[in-house]
């Protein structure tokens, strides 16, 4: 009976309602796809006429151009190694610093990092839109919602400004097909840390609380299903985004192991490791005073995922271990060097001090916010540790300058750290690696332990170690990597 009434039903009301959707689906994609390809045709002749008269345009995506932070250090090293080789080249920042002048911007580089890039060949493409990627305005689903963010900047970005090569130096790999296939450009990117990781899944998986897993979700099984259920979508739209890249450069082995899984174009992944200011630092003599204070420092934005708080808990685990040398205890300080972007950063730096007062370490611990170069060069001069506690460091600049600056390291055992920059066998050591604030006390103290030939022997070889990661080595691996898309353009 039912097949006998569904029969004629599906004959004269579905297949020809059916048919019909198809042929106005045709009718109405076919004259908008050649639209789109007629309009494409264009945008490509009229970037054409305009090399031809202006030369090639390079358009570097970096909304926060003015934290100065690693990734800084390598957007202006990348700009001034692409001026030296093509002279000809136009370079464009997109910004989102609004409140900055580009003399202020190009003056806290030179500061900030001692590079100096001329003014008359730099110009920058200010965007509005950059609250769209703050992570303070996405308390849930914080990378969807940051990523679809970047997609909104981005075509901020492509309107006001769309140029022939297109360069993500900050990590917004949601950006990359708006310019490949609105553009139409050559796309590239440099990965400092990927968005998602196996790793995070891992934890979230695992139920372990973090900065980025919150112990209500670490608790609730229902939730951690529903967040893996999230992260593996996310990682699956990552994966499509990141292909679109012409050209991709990691900044070390961890981060390239993460991208292959996650992208998959071996082929197209390069390993170019950031600058780092090597050459200076390691010309710098040392001005410890053997009966005065014992500085160690700490060099890296005031972001969560650098975990201040672990290096103080350390420290309070440390007092313990020197209960019986009150002596050699009021000799150490633990001196936090880095910058703040914004008040989200400065109220993290309060929140440090606080935890500091309560663990009662406000006369151990000192803070230099936003310092000059130059200072930074005399805090070196005067300190004997280095200390580096950021889980999973996709490099780890300031470990690699603590070390040319003869400082002894001690860096969290994962990331970069663990794959790239510390060797920790005893023939070889370069420094040493930890993971708990317990082993980060018993390292100092172990530090703390060695004689000055030991020490001696542990700082040369950290600083003949150090010479794969200079600035000269970043601007070949850089230049070699986005020539076949400076040729095809």
């Amino acid at each position: 009976m039912w097949e006998f009434v569904f029969e004629p039903f599906f004959l004269l009301v579905i297949l020809p309602l059916t048919l019909l959707f198809i042929t106005l689906a045709t009718l109405l994609m076919v004259p908008l796809a050649l639209w789109f390809a007629t309009w494409l045709m264009r945008v490509k002749e009229q970037k054409r006429q305009r090399r031809f008269r202006e030369g090639t345009i390079i358009g570097l995506f970096h909304p926060y151009c003015n934290a100065g932070g690693g990734g800084e250090r390598v957007l202006w090293v990348a700009i001034n190694a692409i001026l030296t080789r093509h002279p000809t080249t136009k370079i464009c920042v997109y910004t989102g610093d609004v409140d900055a002048t580009p003399e202020e911007i190009l003056n806290k580089a030179q500061t900030t990092f001692n590079i100096k890039v001329d003014i008359k060949r730099v110009h920058f493409i200010y965007l509005t839109m950059r609250g769209f990627v703050e992570a303070s305005k996405y308390p849930y689903f914080t990378l969807l919602l940051q990523s679809l963010g970047s997609i909104v900047l981005g075509f901020e970005a492509v309107l006001k400004l769309n140029p022939d090569i297109f360069i993500d130096t900050m990590g917004y790999a949601f950006t990359l097909p708006i310019f490949k296939y609105l553009g139409p450009c050559k796309t590239a990117t440099y990965t400092h840390y990927p968005t998602i990781t196996e790793d995070m899944m891992r934890r979230v998986k695992l139920r372990l609380a973090s900065h980025n897993n919150a112990s209500l979700i670490a608790r609730n099984p229902v939730f951690t299903w529903l967040k893996m259920i999230y992260y593996q979508m996310f990682g699956w739209l990552y994966g499509f985004v990141g292909r679109c890249a012409d050209m991709v450069m990691v900044n070390g082995t961890w981060t390239e192991e993460h991208i292959n899984k996650l992208w998959k174009v071996p082929l197209n992944t390069h390993r170019v490791y950031p600058p780092c200011e090597v050459g200076q630092l390691k010309s710098l003599r040392s001005l410890v005073n053997e009966k005065g204070p014992i500085n160690i420092i700490s060099v890296g934005q005031f972001r969560p995922e650098k975990d201040h708080p672990l290096m103080l808990q350390a420290m309070y685990e440390l007092r313990t271990l020197l209960m019986n040398n009150e002596e050699l205890w009021n000799r150490l300080r633990l001196i936090f060097v880095g910058s703040c972007r914004h008040e989200e950063d400065k109220e993290r730096v309060k929140n440090l001090k606080d935890l500091a007062k309560h663990l009662s370490l406000e006369d151990t611990v000192q803070f230099k916010v936003n310092v000059s170069y130059c200072e930074l060069l005399n805090t070196y001069q005067h300190a004997v540790m280095g200390l580096h506690a950021m889980w999973n460091e996709h490099f780890g600049i300031g470990v690699v300058e603590c070390m040319a600056a003869g400082l002894i390291m001690i860096a969290h055992r994962s990331g970069g750290p663990l794959a790239d920059i510390i060797e920790t066998s005893e023939v070889s050591r370069t420094g040493f690696l930890a993971s708990t604030p317990e082993d980060y006390a018993r390292t100092i103290l172990e530090v703390l332990a060695l004689t000055e030939d030991q020490r001696h022997t542990i700082r040369s070889a950290a600083r003949a170690s150090v010479d794969r990661f200079s600035q000269k080595e970043f601007e070949k691996g850089f230049l070699r990597a986005i020539d076949p898309l400076m040729n095809s353009s």
